[in-house]
């Protein structure tokens, strides 16, 4: 999921700066950009097509600038601070920056060029000072801190208790406490930590375009589906190599390729570059980046009181100490791992078998697996995947929001979209009132990072009339193209990440908050993936697959038959899968409870941790350090081990479904009202108790992966 950086903005409200005779080249400037007023759109969604490169830095400049006079209104307020006119008046403002910001680095993200990544390293530093100026105003900051400490809460709502509480720590957070020389030695360490991410993900990005596995050798295609050999037909004619094939480390030409091609060699030089992406000692090497990132974020912990990033970062969520987590990654891992060992043992056996002569290595992983998977319950991807086209998963998933909430989905082509494939859905709630704009971007392309995640280009909030502002949300995958000869047919983990990220969406859309600062997804890390990974429970449920799973050739219902050796292959390959996923958490980790600066080697750093948990080598982490774009550019620093925490929630949420039905109305009511309505307004405790009833227990989630 997309995060920015974390920092509360507090920005100035929309406004014009009026120039003599209103003909100057300035005024003209302002004038014909359309980020500079309200959008003319259907529902105040972006212009898209209207957006000019050029218009970003004046746009950023003229908010950024309003927004320091709006923080001087309040700090020269004569009137004695309170929560209206101190508290309210910061969450109020800041509407034009937080226009512009959310079009721009959504944009940077899902529809980049060069122009907008050199932007970006201008624009990013601005954005990051403005907060820094913000967070560290002394005069501001000691309004905030009168209403904190004479604040009547017992006259305040839960949400307004909240915000309260989170603007001092934001504040506290940000620096406000500071002595001046710590504080310009906070400002500068931010700044450079906001390069450094979008450079690390600029490299990622570049890394993984510059790759291709150009194929020209039919017989090097043996093993291959007819549909993977399609697709990877269709990408080189898009490169202009007709009559060849083209493979690429995007996820979905990449594990189609490890999982089938009988050529092992080929499938090491494809998995070797997607997992030594950025690690070439070249111009793109994100290794010095990491080391940066990670001595800075040590740095600006120790100025704020705390011993490691770990621990500043996990105060705000509900694991709260390194320690918590730790234990939690040892305890999975303590059952995954030894797990996996069987699963090699299992895998070498039938490439004995086979008479390969082989040691299992990580490239063959996927491919032993698949054959293994045939013969104990006689399943393939290949066979589930004309059951999942695109299309109809996305309209199965539509149907459970539907049965679940009454959410009814109805397409607009005169919304404006960010990329010509993309969808404009208006989103209607059970009394046919219009709730949310949904975006969706399915396709790959070399413009868009590598991943599937939710976004928002506006939060839902209320405005100061009271007046209900819809959120407008932004779905992107990038799934498998369609081709000449078939459309976009989906893997089973595609089909689960769509339903992930489409919970992501639904705790946006389903949010009903006064304040922007607490609306939707604004809750702890380690709460914020229950939406998500709730909804993956839905997707293999039988009477949810009969709805969607639809033979895209022949039009028949999934049977029965697949259905149950779905079910039974369901814990297959699980030691794998968990031991991936986790060794990434605890990778996380072990980088961010550091406690003196790093100067060693970034690879044998990250050798040694794995080795410590106990990696088998036949398994490689599911992201590498130089690669790891969740926790050294995107938001999840020290938080990677969330979808765990989450796991055990989200196991534990779905039994209370399972319990009464998977769409019994009582309790789909009780997740909407307790969990996606409420945003950040209480604390995830608290929500959750007035959900489930008591405290979560992890029985789901290990009898769910097969780890009891």
């Amino acid at each position: 999921m997309k995060i920015f950086n974390g920092l509360l903005l507090f920005v100035l409200a929309l406004g014009f700066v009026s120039c003599e005779n209103g003909k100057t080249e300035k005024s003209n400037e302002m004038n014909d950009n359309v980020l500079m007023s309200e959008f003319k759109t259907p529902y105040g969604v972006p212009p898209f097509g209207q957006i000019k490169n050029t218009d970003y830095k004046p746009a950023f400049e003229e908010a950024i600038k309003r927004q320091k006079a709006e923080i001087e209104a309040i700090v020269n307020n004569s009137e004695a601070p309170d929560f209206e006119n101190t508290i309210e008046a910061l969450e109020r403002s800041g509407m034009m920056l937080d226009r512009v910001s959310n079009v721009f680095f959504n944009l940077l993200s899902s529809n980049t060029n060069d122009t907008l990544q050199a932007l970006a390293k201008e624009i990013s530093p601005m954005v990051t000072a403005v907060s820094d100026e913000t967070f560290m105003n002394d005069k501001l900051f000691q309004r905030v801190k009168k209403v904190y400490e004479t604040a009547d809460t017992a006259s305040m709502t839960p949400e307004q208790k909240m915000l309260l509480k989170k603007t001092w720590k934001e504040f506290v957070r940000g620096g406000a406490n500071l002595a001046a020389d710590d504080k310009q030695k906070l400002k500068n360490i931010n700044k450079e930590l906001s390069v450094l991410a979008l450079e690390f993900g600029d490299h990622v990005l570049a890394e993984t375009n510059n790759f291709k596995l150009v194929i020209d050798n039919k017989d090097d295609l043996s093993g291959l589906p007819q549909s993977v050999i399609d697709a990877a037909a269709s990408a080189a004619k898009d490169e202009g190599m007709e009559g060849k094939w083209v493979f690429t480390v995007q996820k979905p030409s990449m594990i189609p390729f490890l999982t089938y091609a009988d050529n092992r060699q080929l499938r090491e030089k494809i998995f070797k570059a997607y997992t030594t992406r950025c690690d070439h000692n070249d111009s793109l090497d994100n290794k010095e980046i990491v080391k940066k990132l990670v001595n800075l974020r040590l740095q600006k912990a120790r100025l704020l009181g705390f011993d490691t990033w770990a621990d500043f970062v996990l105060e705000e969520t509900m694991a709260k100490t390194p320690g918590k987590v730790n234990a939690l990654i040892d305890d999975i891992l303590s059952r995954s791992i030894p797990k996996a060992k069987e699963e090699v043992v299992a895998l070498q056996k039938l490439a004995d078998e086979e008479k390969a002569g082989i040691t299992i290595r990580p490239w063959d992983w996927w491919y032993y697996t698949e054959k293994l998977r045939k013969l104990k319950y006689d399943l393939s991807e290949e066979e589930m995947r004309p059951y999942f086209k695109l299309e109809n998963v996305r309209d199965g998933m539509f149907d459970v929001a539907n049965k679940l909430y009454g959410l009814t989905f109805k397409l607009n082509k005169d919304i404006p979209v960010m990329y010509p494939d993309a969808l404009a859905y208006e989103v209607y709630d059970e009394n046919n009132k219009l709730i949310s704009i949904l975006y969706m971007d399915f396709f790959p392309r070399p413009s868009k990072r590598v991943g599937a995640w939710m976004t928002a280009y506006r939060k839902q909030y209320r405005d100061e009339n009271g007046k209900n502002v819809i959120p407008v949300i932004s779905l992107t995958t990038n799934f498998t193209k369609p081709t000449d000869k078939e459309p976009s047919l989906l893997s089973w983990d595609e089909v689960t990440t769509l339903f992930h990220e489409f919970g992501h969406c639904l705790h946006g859309m389903l949010s009903k908050c006064t304040y922007r600062h607490l609306s939707g997804t604004d809750v702890p890390r380690d709460f914020v993936e229950l939406p998500s990974q709730f909804m993956e429970n839905f997707a293999a449920e039988p009477q949810v697959l009969k709805t969607y799973a639809i033979h895209w050739k022949t039009g028949d219902t999934i049977p029965d038959a697949l259905i149950e050796k779905m079910k039974r292959a369901s814990t297959f390959n699980m030691g794998f899968t968990v031991t991936e996923f986790v060794s990434a958490a605890a990778l996380d980790m072990a980088w961010h409870t550091i406690k003196q600066p790093f100067e060693g080697d970034v690879n044998e750093f990250e050798k040694a941790a794995l080795d410590k948990i106990g990696l088998i080598p036949q398994i490689v982490v599911r992201y590498r350090s130089t690669y790891y774009s969740h926790i050294f550019s995107g938001g999840y620093s020290a938080g990677y081990y969330s979808y765990l925490w989450t796991a055990v929630l989200d196991a534990d949420a779905f039994g209370a479904f399972q319990e009464t039905s998977i769409f019994d109305k009582k309790t789909a009511q009780s997740f909407r009202d307790n969990i996606l309505s409420k945003g950040g307004t209480e604390d995830a405790e608290i929500l959750w108790l007035r959900f489930r009833g008591r405290e979560p227990v992890v029985d789901f989630y290990l009898k769910r992966q097969g780890l009891e």
